[in-house]
């Protein structure tokens, strides 16, 4: 009669010892889940990163194609007012 309470005492520690490494499993796989997770979002935001900066090359080379243009209208309005000017002088306007 008096195993019945150490095997009782036993079999209660077990059952703490088996839950716990039940939340131990669970959560070892919950992390590996997230690690995987994590990693899958780092080579997204890898790729969309190149994909942004092969984006902000093209912006940036278009900007600069933009302002050479610009450069060259306002050089060619300048020179073409003056030009206008000159005929009006000539012609006494």
């Amino acid at each position: 009669m008096g195993d019945k309470p150490d095997v009782s005492g036993a079999l209660a520690r077990l059952d703490r010892a088996l839950l716990s490494l039940e939340l131990a499993v669970d959560k070892r796989r919950d992390k590996g889940l997230s690690m995987k997770a994590l990693q899958g979002d780092l080579k997204r935001m890898s790729v969309e990163r190149s994909d942004l900066t092969s984006s902000l090359e093209s912006v940036k080379a278009r900007s600069e194609k933009l302002e050479g243009a610009n450069e060259e209208v306002s050089r060619r309005l300048g020179a073409a007012m003056e030009s206008v000017r000159a005929v009006l002088e000539q012609h006494g306007g």
